[in-house]
C-alpha cells in the first residue's frame, strides 16, 4: 500500500485525486494539505508543521507558491513526489531541479498519456513540416490562473528542440506593429466556461494546413496520471523524472 499526502486537496483536481485514490487498491491517502480544511476521511493540515504523517509520495496539484511550500517538507523528510502544477517561471524551475538532486520529484505539465504521444508526435513532425508558420492555441476553463497553459508551453518546447532552437514563442502580438516572424511560435490562450483542456498546434503552408488537436473531457485523466506517476515515483532514486519515463 502507497500512503499518499495530496497537496492541493481541496482544489478541484486535488478533489479528484482524493476520489479516484479512495477507490485504488494500492493507495492509502494519509493526509491533504491545503490553506483551509474540510470534512474528509483523511486529516487536512493547513501548517507545515501540523503534518505529523509520514507519505511515500506526495501528489501536488496546487499552485507554485504552495508547492514550494511542500517541498521544503519533502525535503526535511526524505519523500517523493509528483508535481501536477503549473505556471512556474524559469527561475522556480532551476530551483526544482536543484530539489531533484537531493529527493526523488516527478514532473510534467500535463499528467496525459495521450499528450506525450502529441509531444513525442510533434518532434517528428516538426523538422518535416519546417518553414510552415506555427500556431499552438489552448482552451481551458475561466478559473485556470497561468497563461499561456504549462501543456502549451511543454509543445512549443518540444517543437523548438526539435528544430535545433531556432525558434522562440510570441505570447503577444497586440504590442506589435510588424509582420510575423518566420522563427516564431504564436501561443494563443482561450478562457471561457468549464472547458477541461484542448491544445491545437497547426502548420501553415502557403496551400495546406496540418493540425494536431488533443481534448480532454474529464479532469479524471490528469488524476489517473498522477497517481500512476505516484506509485511510478515512490521508491525511485533522487533525479527528475517525467511522463516520457513513465511511458517507456
Amino acid at each position: 500500500m502507497i500512503r499518499i499526502i495530496i497537496n492541493g486537496c481541496n482544489g478541484k483536481m486535488g478533489q479528484v485525486v482524493s476520489e479516484l485514490a479512495k477507490i485504488d487498491d494500492e493507495i492509502e491517502i494519509v493526509g491533504g494539505f491545503d490553506i483551509s480544511k474540510r470534512e474528509d476521511v483523511y486529516p487536512v493540515f493547513t501548517k507545515i508543521e501540523e503534518i505529523n504523517v509520514k507519505p511515500d509520495v506526495i501528489v501536488d496539484f496546487s499552485i507554485p507558491i504552495a508547492t514550494f511550500n511542500i517541498l521544503e517538507f519533502a525535503l526535511k523528510t526524505n519523500t517523493p513526489i509528483v508535481i501536477a502544477t503549473t505556471g512556474f517561471s524559469d527561475e522556480e524551475n532551476k530551483r526544482i531541479e536543484e530539489y531533484s538532486k537531493k529527493i526523488a520529484i516527478f514532473k510534467s505539465a500535463n499528467m496525459s498519456f495521450d499528450v506525450t504521444m502529441m509531444k513525442n508526435l510533434l518532434k517528428q513532425i516538426a523538422p518535416k513540416l519546417e518553414g510552415t508558420d506555427i500556431e499552438i492555441t489552448e482552451v481551458h476553463h475561466n478559473r485556470k490562473i497561468d497563461s499561456p497553459s504549462g501543456t502549451a508551453q511543454m509543445l512549443a518546447d518540444s517543437i523548438n528542440e526539435a528544430l535545433d532552437n531556432k525558434y522562440h514563442c510570441e505570447y503577444n502580438r497586440h504590442a506589435k506593429h510588424e509582420k510575423r516572424d518566420k522563427y516564431e511560435i504564436g501561443m494563443n490562450s482561450i478562457r471561457g466556461g468549464n472547458i477541461v483542456g484542448e491544445h491545437i498546434v497547426q502548420f501553415f503552408g502557403e496551400f495546406e494546413t496540418f493540425e494536431i488537436k488533443h481534448t480532454t473531457y474529464s479532469r479524471n485523466v490528469f488524476a489517473e496520471g498522477a497517481l500512476k506517476a505516484a506509485k511510478f515515483t515512490c521508491g525511485k532514486q533522487n533525479g527528475l523524472y517525467n511522463m516520457e519515463d513513465l511511458a517507456k
